[in-house]
């Protein structure tokens, strides 16, 4: 028979978190980044870091609904309560087979994030969960328990307990301690508490079934009805203020069968399968919207090639300007939004910081526009899968009742990067070519991540709110639809389903080779309640390696672009395909665009016309341009319309005085004169060829192309000013920084170094020592003593290699204490091997407040 002794129980959180390996702390501090921001000096700094307020709240928020359950049974079970208390609690007096399956996995990770310590038969939550999770009447419990027949009679009258026991059929008692102990065993026996009960009248029964869910709490006068004074008499209702009584946790329990909430979820809620389809039907569609999204952000870049709308004080896109942009792009505004956002986000929108401050291209909008379409339109899928920014919230109110703007303050939510990354986990999850029924998805965020869907009493407790969280009571859901939204529109998703390059964005595995399902609607197709953990954000390295991989896939689906297109007799062109970019560049400024699809159609105007010559060309350019890029011969009415733009282009020529207008041909000038068009441009002869205007000369050559002309814009020296459609753009920008949710998750590099100086901080706070002569330092404290004494404990040590436990305080002022084995001391320093740090290091004598030799068997 063994003899091993068992090891002892840990009596604290710290002793518990002593007592793990290396790995075990590891899973602790990544699930919890926080605890070492700074890096704790020990392991007693990191427990109680561990159970600071702010540190259990955010640790609370991250457990999923199950987990969250087993935490709010564990606060109002005894203290410490055993493992087969807490199975009760869950599964009730009946049994759950399925809470006994998943118990084991939410208490253990109740016990990785240091929310949970001790041994089955010992569990103890930590105190400031305890406290956060446990009923009150200013924060009632969510399970809806009320407070313990101990804890309601705390301030009651001795004599007002002995006639509850009597009433109760129990025998009285000498004091009210027992008489508390008694009538909670009463309570807790199921057989005696049914036999008391079934005295109770029908009136009664319908009051603790109206209390029994919660809330606890209800209300009573002076003189209570015959009903509710039965119940009192007995303890089955108590007092806790005037007018106010509560029904005792032990006989919830009791008439629960057991249970501390009404329905336990140890399953996540199934992600349902709406339609199947076939993968390539999915891929082809995904890469049809991927195709659309590149023109749709190009076509809201071109658009505002010259500088766009105004900048608010405030900041941001106005609401008149946001509608000028959806009518541009033949969108709704909510969607103008978001493709207004992703390019800012991705670094080809920004303001020009100006004084007169508009929205404009960046100069990497140029860059963009040369690479590949796959590449393009990864960067586009890249920026919007980490941006913290939420264009879903636009034309909302923040928490001062402020219009939230496109491109303004107040649309960073933190939670996006992680929701979206979810999102297409769960997608991904899903057999290839299924897409989910629209509401499973939020619903499945809502159960791992219960708290954050809904702020919970303790979050409220510990936040007590702060800006930007007016719209967190379903935010998570929200962001969700949006990211549904988001990805079919940007080709990551297509008809709903995650496309084959959508799985690679996100690192996601090769699907499992599907049964065959049948196309289209999935009535009976299988759901998936399978629980998926939460996969690891990917490093910005994997996400671009992950990002190139998914370009590539989608390159073959994109249309090959085109250097030809059809010239037809209605002075339209139809292009079969996507323009290369020269071609697509010149056209865009000869011609303008009339429709879009799977080919687009553009129409030549006197208007189109008239802007090619001013950005340059000649009409002789123009003809050749156009007999060299069109299958067809070019028609006679648009050669015509060439011809006739470029003879009276620049026969008007207008200048700034204020503003002239002179012409060779006295006639033209004398029938602008005359027209009574011309009223408003203050127009009057100087010269028999020359006219001044008292309006600017952009306002007067507006002005004279409304009456029909085609004047030219020219210099101070006569010659005339070519106006290039790309001429405006911001100075060097970078893409806006996601907002993050908290401190980042450590690597593994950081994460050894941490875990390294903790052990060696805490073998320092935690090794014995010998006193040492004269020091003056109580228990647990720095030793400290004289400086001769400290010189010569140092230089014993050299001569004996033994370790020594020092007080140091650096030249910030901060003392800290250290494990050091010293090497030599000259010079007023001593050189020592640091156990803390794991390094040698070099120490002044006058910064060690102290100095002595560890306990004997320890050194």
């Amino acid at each position: 028979m063994s003899t091993e002794e068992k090891p002892a129980a840990p009596r604290s959180l710290a002793e518990a978190l002593r007592a793990r390996d290396d790995v075990s702390l590891a899973v602790l501090l990544r699930s919890r980044p926080d605890l070492i921001t700074p890096v704790p000096t020990d392991l007693t700094q990191l427990a109680t870091r561990a159970g600071t307020r702010a540190s259990v709240v955010r640790a609370l928020e991250r457990l999923d609904r199950f987990t969250l359950q087993t935490a709010q049974a564990l606060a109002v079970a005894g203290d410490p309560a055993t493992f087969g208390e807490l199975l009760g609690l869950l599964a009730g007096d009946a049994g759950d087979p399925a809470v006994g399956a998943a118990l084991p996995h939410a208490l253990g990770t109740l016990r990785e994030q240091a929310l949970v310590w001790g041994d089955d038969d010992r569990l103890r939550l930590v105190r400031t969960a305890r406290e956060l999770l446990s009923p009150s009447p200013q924060h009632p419990s969510p399970t809806g328990l009320g407070p313990t027949v101990r804890e309601a009679t705390a301030g009651m009258s001795p004599g007002r307990i002995q006639e509850i026991v009597t009433a109760a059929g129990l025998p009285s008692t000498h004091d009210p301690v027992s008489a508390v102990t008694s009538l909670t065993a009463l309570f807790t026996d199921r057989k005696r508490m049914a036999a008391l009960l079934a005295q109770a009248p029908e009136e009664s029964r319908e009051v603790l079934e109206r209390l029994v869910w919660g809330p606890p709490y209800g209300q009573v006068t002076a003189d209570p009805a015959p009903r509710l004074r039965w119940l009192l008499d007995r303890g089955l209702l108590l007092p806790t203020a005037p007018g106010t009584v509560v029904l005792p946790r032990e006989v919830a329990l009791h008439l629960r069968g057991g249970r501390a909430h009404r329905t336990p979820e140890p399953l996540p809620p199934p992600v349902e399968v709406a339609a199947a389809h076939r993968p390539q039907v999915v891929d082809a569609t995904a890469a049809g919207q991927a195709f659309t999204a590149l023109a749709t952000v190009e076509e809201l870049l071109k658009d505002w090639h010259e500088g766009g709308p105004q900048v608010l004080r405030a900041g941001g896109l106005s609401v008149r300007d946001l509608k000028r942009t959806a009518v541009a792009l033949d969108v709704p505004e909510p969607v103008a939004a978001f493709w207004v956002e992703l390019a800012y986000a991705a670094g080809l929108l920004a303001s020009d910081g100006e004084a007169d401050e508009r929205y404009a291209a960046t100069p990497a909008y140029d860059e963009w526009r040369e690479r590949p379409a796959a590449e393009r339109w990864a960067s586009l899928v890249t920026a919007w899968l980490v941006v913290t920014r939420t264009p879903g919230l636009v034309g909302g109110r923040d928490a001062k009742d402020r219009v939230l703007s496109a491109l303004g303050p107040g649309l960073d939510r933190s939670a996006a990067p992680e929701v979206r990354h979810r999102v297409l986990a769960l997608l991904a999850g899903l057999p290839e070519g299924a897409a989910p029924v629209a509401e499973s998805v939020p619903a499945r965020l809502r159960w791992e991540r219960p708290l954050r869907a809904g702020r919970g009493a303790a979050a409220d407790a510990a936040r007590g709110g702060s800006p930007g969280e007016g719209d967190g009571d379903d935010l998570r859901s929200r962001l969700a639809r949006w990211t549904l939204t988001e990805a079919e529109m940007l080709g990551v998703t297509g008809r709903g389903a995650l496309s084959t390059h959508g799985r690679a964005l996100i690192g996601a595995p090769a699907p499992k080779v599907p049964e065959a399902v049948p196309e289209g609607p999935g009535d009976k197709l299988p759901v998936h309640h399978r629980r998926v953990p939460p996969p690891a954000p990917l490093s910005p390295a994997e996400q671009a390696t992950a990002a190139g991989v998914a370009a590539r896939l989608l390159a073959p689906l994109l249309p090959e672009p085109v250097d030809h297109v059809l010239l037809q007799a209605d002075l339209t062109a139809v292009a079969p395909g996507p323009l290369r970019r020269p071609l697509a560049d010149t056209l865009d400024v000869l011609a303008d665009v009339e429709s879009k699809g799977g080919a687009t159609v553009y129409r030549f105007t006197p208007g189109s016309v008239r802007r090619a010559l001013d950005a340059g060309r000649t009409a002789a350019d123009l003809h050749a341009f156009l007999a060299a890029h069109s299958r067809t011969p070019v028609p006679q009415p648009l050669a015509y319309l060439i011809d006739d733009v470029a003879r009276r282009h620049g026969h008007l020529r207008v200048g700034g005085a204020s503003a002239y207008v002179r012409c060779d041909d006295e006639a033209v000038l004398g029938e602008i004169l005359a027209d009574r068009r011309a009223g408003g441009l203050g127009l009057r002869r100087l010269a028999p060829t020359v006219l001044a205007a008292q309006v600017a000369p952009a306002a007067l050559l507006e002005g004279l192309r409304a009456m029909g002309f085609a004047p030219a814009a020219e210099s101070a020296e006569g010659d005339v000013v070519i106006a290039r459609a790309d001429a405006h753009r911001t100075p060097p920008r970078t893409a806006p920084e996601p907002v993050p949710e908290g401190p980042p998750v450590p690597d593994d590099t950081l994460l050894t170094a941490a875990i390294r100086a903790i052990r060696a901080g805490d073998l320092a706070s935690t090794a014995p020592r010998k006193p040492a002569a004269g020091e003056r330092s109580g228990p647990g404290e720095l030793p400290r003593t004289s400086a001769a004494e400290t010189l010569a404990t140092v230089q014993a040590a050299v001569l004996t290699g033994e370790a020594l436990w020092i007080g140091y305080v650096n030249a910030e002022g901060a003392a800290s204490q250290r494990l050091i084995a010293p090497i030599r001391v000259e010079g007023g320093f001593v050189t020592a091997y640091d156990h803390t740090a794991d390094e040698v290091r070099t120490y002044p004598l006058h910064r060690i407040t102290g100095a002595a030799e560890l306990a004997d068997g320890d050194a």
